[in-house]
């Protein structure tokens, strides 16, 4: 199913206004750690318990390193996924807008790509005639 060059470049616009239209963003994930404490009277160390939690903790990569945060409230755990989310959701509409562009790089004639120069006809070499 071809696409006419003018309908992807409109599909173009439409993803650079969406991607315009993204709020605050960033990488990672957003996981459940349960855990035992350092007290050996807590309940957590009674058998069949599961341990504290779940404690919630954003992990991501920063400059080749793993870096983990966590959350003190539920609020800064909700803002961190809604800004996950939109990453997720950058990262969509990024490969979209590539995959278009790709398509319309096949799609677009190599007249249109030419400089006014390039698309002069070279003009015959003319020989000129001895001077008398």
């Amino acid at each position: 199913m071809t696409k006419s060059l003018e309908a992807l470049e409109s599909r173009r616009a439409a993803l650079v206004e969406q991607i315009c239209q993204l709020g605050d963003l960033r990488p990672g994930s957003i996981t459940p750690t349960t855990g035992r404490c350092g007290n050996p009277r807590c309940h957590c160390h009674r058998p069949g318990e599961t341990g504290h939690g779940p404690n919630y903790r954003l992990t991501f990569r920063d400059h080749g390193k793993t870096v983990t945060e966590s959350f003190p409230r539920e609020a800064d755990r909700r803002k961190a996924q809604h800004e996950i989310d939109e990453f997720r959701r950058w990262q969509q509409l990024s490969r979209e807008f590539v995959e278009v562009n790709t398509r319309i790089c096949q799609l677009r004639p190599l007249e249109d790509t030419l400089t006014p120069e390039e698309k002069k006809r070279p003009r015959r070499f003319k020989k000129k005639s001895p001077r008398k």
